[in-house]
């Protein structure tokens, strides 16, 4: 059975195939030659967080597939509250053909996985995010062609969104830099997972955001509190403020370098209005690839249950 719980047991070939799926997909349907290829297929969401991007893109997304999706918030399903976890997992996989869960901890999608009857992707949880991932790697491959030998530079905490964006850019021969305050870098278990899967892949960290955007061709970042961090906001604030990429620090980079954003951002904090709304800024074309890879991996999911 196929799940989507991260990127590290996907090799680069297969990585860019999906990619490629995604670009084509998106320009037959600029051109108004997509068709339905997933036809009464259901897609279950089952979020204990709010979202905007990831419920919305992989609703429309199914849509577009010619298929039909049903919302769950925690509120409705209670995992591990109203019903065991193990339960819940046996009961809507026996009504739906795939399952998204958008989790505060990582272990549920994997446990929810093995208990499931049907394919469960990972549509975020506290360790990792490979649905951003695969979106954020379409953008640069939609704007870069090859991305071998390409730089992305990540000014901001070593979190979940980080974690996926390393691992897929490791898989593409895309080099990663991490650009952090002390006690926010990548942790020893990732290091240690990552060294293990991307045995080629070339990670850094390099405290000095002047000084890692040198070479850079993207420069990402993220909040600098996360949902379920409200707590270390303040202390976060202070950490964090020598990291906004603003003007300045784009200007220590290349000229053609671009800046991305998972959002939902906080103007004015880690990063700046003159720079996501600038020329240089695909952020928001970034929010739409979401859809556009996220329909090539359901296709790829369901292909196995034809």
């Amino acid at each position: 059975m196929r799940h989507f719980i991260d990127l590290l047991d996907w090799d680069g070939d297969s990585l860019r195939k999906l990619l490629d799926d995604a670009l084509r997909m998106k320009r037959a349907r600029r051109r108004g030659k997509d068709l339905p290829v997933k036809p009464r297929r259901v897609l279950g969401l089952i979020f204990e967080k709010p979202s905007l991007r990831t419920r919305v893109s992989f609703q429309a997304a199914m849509a577009h597939l010619g298929g039909a999706s049903v919302f769950l918030s925690n509120h409705e399903v209670g995992l591990g509250q109203r019903e065991s976890l193990p339960d819940v997992a046996r009961t809507v996989s026996q009504f739906v053909d795939a399952v998204v869960l958008r989790t505060f901890k990582h272990e549920t999608v994997v446990e929810f996985a093995a208990h499931a009857a049907c394919p469960v992707i990972n549509g975020l949880s506290d360790y990792s995010h490979p649905c951003q991932a695969l979106g954020d790697l379409l953008t640069m491959r939609e704007q870069s062609g090859d991305l071998a030998g390409k730089t992305v530079v990540f000014v901001g905490d070593g979190n979940n969104v980080a974690r996926s964006l390393a691992i897929g850019c490791g898989k593409l021969g895309v080099r990663f830099v991490l650009s952090a305050p002390k006690g926010y870098g990548f942790d020893d278990r990732f290091l240690r997972t990552y060294c293990e899967f991307v045995p080629d892949g070339d990670l850094t960290e390099e405290p000095a955001p002047a000084k890692a955007v040198k070479q850079a061709d993207v420069i990402y970042t993220d909040v600098w509190a996360s949902m379920g961090q409200e707590n270390e906001t303040k202390k976060r604030h202070r950490d964090f403020a020598p990291y906004q990429v603003n003007a300045a620090l784009m200007r220590q980079a290349p000229a053609h370098a671009k800046f991305m954003h998972c959002l939902p951002a906080h103007r004015g904090e880690e990063v700046t209005n003159e720079v996501i709304d600038s020329p240089a800024s695909l952020v928001f074309p970034q929010a739409g690839n979401r859809m556009h890879a996220q329909k090539a991996l359901l296709k790829w999911i369901f292909a196995e249950r034809q």
